[in-house]
Parts: structure tokens; sequence; C-alpha cells
């Protein structure tokens, strides 16, 4: 099993603090998280830092340990500048780069962007193809629908050799089919429930088999939201008003694992059990302090 533990992103105008981000992810890095990642989010109430602008930040701030965004909403981004800027990344962590990929939602947001929402999953597969063009061909010859390219380079490639894992980020059982066509890994959302993990991850299986792809090279993910604490009421009042602040809905406190670390390590259980090879947990509360708690209370028990 690997343990990875979510970059805190609250960034309220002019609370940030350099020296608190640094010291959360050189510990993070002591107690042996593999990953360290990120979410996005462009439009929203939520005052959220950029993930990849955060992902460069953390990069600065560590030596080991792997940075990620599960996802990049990559239907929002031009393909070019989104692949030179994590090849560029990659190079400067020295290949500690993960990329999350995802569709996104319907909604206000493709309409800001310009995107047809009858074309955006065409434009996402298109996009990812042409990033991976970006990032293995020393010519990129590329005639797509949406992006057309006759003879570019783009330098320097990724560190990573032939690129960074793409990880996707996926719900219904045509996107997750598509995860393993296209990608080499399934990262099952915070805001899934076990019992839909283990309806994804039945998907998943037999999209494996149906394409002859090795499991064995295709990697399995899930956030988990978490709140360790021995004041079962308090963690669920707690982890309540942090998904709501997040999601701006109030019925997702089912997604959430919280109360004692036993309780919580049999609930993770589920998830390892289900298929996650790789579990991200992202703290509803208190950052640093859970980040401790989850590494010397939950982890162990899960060993």
């Amino acid at each position: 099993m690997r343990f990875s533990i979510s970059i805190p992103q609250d960034l309220d105008d002019g609370e940030f603090d350099p020296a608190g981000f640094r010291a959360y992810l050189r510990r993070a890095e002591e107690l042996g998280f593999d990953g360290a990642w990120t979410q996005e989010q462009v439009l929203g109430s939520a005052a959220r830092s950029s993930p990849l602008e955060t992902m460069v930040y953390a990069a600065a701030c560590t030596e080991r340990i792997r940075l990620g965004c599960a996802v990049f909403v990559t239907t929002l981004h031009s393909p070019l500048q989104l692949a030179k800027s994590l090849s560029t990344l990659d190079q400067l962590s020295r290949g500690r780069v993960d990329v999350g990929v995802g569709v996104g939602g319907g909604g206000p947001s493709l309409a800001a962007f310009a995107v047809d929402p009858a074309t955006r999953v065409a434009r996402f597969t298109e996009g990812l193809e042409l990033m991976k063009a970006c990032w293995t061909q020393p010519r990129i010859t590329f005639d797509g629908r949406f992006w057309q390219v006759d003879g570019g380079a783009m330098e320097p490639k990724p560190f990573q050799k032939p690129h960074p894992p793409v990880w996707f980020g996926a719900r219904h059982p045509n996107a997750l089919r598509r995860a393993v066509r296209h990608g080499d890994g399934f990262f099952g959302a915070g805001s899934a429930t076990t019992a839909q993990f283990v309806e994804q991850m039945g998907v998943v299986r037999e999209a494996l088999a149906e394409q002859e792809r090795d499991p064995a090279g295709f990697s399995i993910a899930k956030r988990v939201y978490i709140g360790v604490d021995d004041d079962a009421a308090r963690a669920q009042k707690r982890s309540a008003a942090t998904l709501q602040r997040f999601y701006a809905r109030d019925d997702l406190l089912s997604v959430a694992v919280f109360g004692s670390a036993d309780k919580c390590a049999e609930e993770v259980r589920e998830v390892i059990d289900a298929g996650a090879e790789m579990v991200l947990f992202t703290p509803l509360f208190d950052d640093a302090e859970q980040m401790e708690r989850i590494a010397a209370e939950v982890m162990p028990r899960l060993s």
C-alpha cells in the first residue's frame, strides 16, 4: 500500500503562510507519505489555490515526495500549454509528477471557457492525445478536430519517460472504460462513497479484461476525506461543515470517514479491500494535526 496526503490549498487573501506550507510538506516527507496532491477549482466561492502553481511551490520545498493533481479538468485547458507546464515541472522536480485528468462536469465553467458541452468528451480525449504527442514526439504532427500542429517541437520533454503517469478521474462506465484505454491508472473521487467505488472497480476490471490489459500495469487510487477525532459528534460536525464549503452541498457526509482512529482505519480498509493500491488522505480540518494523527494512528492499522 501507498499513502498520500493532500496539500492545503486554502488561500484567503493575504493569509498565506509560506513557512507553514514548507513545514507541512517537509513533515509529510518525514512521515513517509508517498505523494502530496492538489485539486483544481477554477470557478467557485472557496478560496483555493491553483494546483499547478501550488505543485511548483511544493516541488521547491521537497526532495522526495511525488506531486500530483487529482484532477486537472483538462477540457478547460490548452493541451499545448498544459503539456509544456507539466513537462517543465517534471524536469524541475526530477521526475516527481503525477498527472490526474478529468472531463469535469457541465455547468457555467464550460460556457466561461467557450467549450461546447456536446463536444467536451471529444475535446478531452483529443487534448490528452496531443499532450502525449508533445511529451514523446521530437516533431509533432497532429491533425485533430480541435487542434492542429504541423511539425512543431516542444522541449524539454518530461524527466519521466515516456511521460508522467496519467491518472483518470471518472465516474460513468464509459469514462471508466476510457480510463483503461488511455490512462495509466484510475483515481476514485473523494465525493464517491466506498459502495460507489466498489461498483466502479467492477467496471474497471471488466474493461481491463475486455481490452486485454494487464491489471498489474494499471494503478488504482482513491481520495478519502478524513477527520480523526475521538469526539465523534465533533468530528461529524466539522467534517460536514468542510464538505459543505467544498461542494456547496449538505448531502455528502456519507463520503467521509470520521471519528476515532480505529473507526477511520476500519472504513479505509474497506476502500483498500475494494482495490485501492494508493489512498489519498484529505483532512477535513486541522491539516497539520490531522496528518500527524493519520500517520501515527491510522496508517499503522492498515499495514
